[in-house]
C-alpha cells in the first residue's frame, strides 16, 4: 500500500505540473511536449485504479495521435504568438469568468461529495467482478448502452476538428499543375494520337 501510494502522489504531482507547464509555456512546441508528459502520467494514474485499458487508450490515442497532431498544427501554421500575446488583455475579462465558472463547479462537486458521500456511488454504474467480464468489455458495455450518444458526439467533434486542421493547413499556390482526372477520362484517342504510316527505309 506504500508503494501504491508513493507512486499516486508522484504521478498526481507530475501530472499537475505538467499540466501548469502547458499553460504557462511561452514556447508551443514545449506546452505540447508538457501535454505528452501529462498524458503518460495520467496513464499511470489509470493503471493504478486498475483501469488498463484507459491508460493503454490514453498513451496510444491521446499520445500516438492527438499530441503529435497539436505538435503538426502548431508548426505547420507558423503563427506570429508575439502579436497574439498582444491582445491578451482583450481576452482577459472572458478567460476570468471563464475560470471562475470552472472553479465555482470544481466547487460545487467536491462539496456535493463531502456533504453527501452516497452520491458519488449513485451517479456512477455498478462495476461487474473481475471473474465475469474484463475491463474493456465492462467499458463497451457501458459507453455503447447509457452513453452512446455521447460517444457518437465526441466522434463528430474530432471529426470536426480533423476538417478544421485541414481546411487550414491547406495551401493554394498558383501556377502549379494539378491532375484534372475528368478531363484524361473524356480524351479520345483519335483526338490525341497520330497514327503515321512511314515507309521503309525513309524515316520519319
Amino acid at each position: 500500500m506504500i508503494i501504491q501510494a508513493l507512486a499516486f502522489y508522484l504521478f498526481a504531482f507530475v501530472a499537475i505540473a505538467a499540466g501548469v507547464m502547458v499553460v504557462t509555456s511561452r514556447n508551443p512546441v514545449h506546452s505540447v511536449l508538457f501535454l505528452i508528459l501529462a498524458f503518460f502520467n495520467s496513464a499511470g494514474l489509470f493503471v493504478l485504479m486498475g483501469a488498463e485499458f484507459l491508460a493503454m487508450i490514453l498513451v496510444v490515442v491521446y499520445v500516438g495521435a492527438v499530441a503529435v497532431l497539436f505538435l503538426f498544427v502548431v508548426m505547420m501554421l507558423d503563427i506570429n504568438f508575439v502579436e497574439m500575446r498582444e491582445g491578451f488583455l482583450q481576452y482577459l475579462p472572458i478567460g476570468a469568468l471563464i475560470g471562475i465558472i470552472l472553479f465555482a463547479e470544481l466547487v460545487l462537486i467536491v462539496g456535493s461529495w463531502a456533504v453527501s458521500p452516497e452520491a458519488a456511488t449513485i451517479a456512477t454504474a455498478p462495476i461487474p467482478p473481475l471473474d465475469q467480464v474484463s475491463n474493456t468489455h465492462a467499458l463497451g458495455r457501458l459507453i455503447y448502452t447509457h452513453y452512446v450518444y455521447l460517444f457518437q458526439a465526441s466522434g463528430m467533434v474530432l471529426l470536426v476538428a480533423m476538417m478544421g486542421a485541414i481546411v487550414l493547413t491547406l495551401r493554394h499556390r498558383e501556377g502549379v499543375r494539378r491532375q484534372k482526372i475528368e478531363q484524361q477520362l473524356a480524351r479520345r484517342a483519335e483526338d490525341t494520337i497520330e497514327v503515321v504510316k512511314v515507309p521503309s527505309g525513309s524515316g520519319i
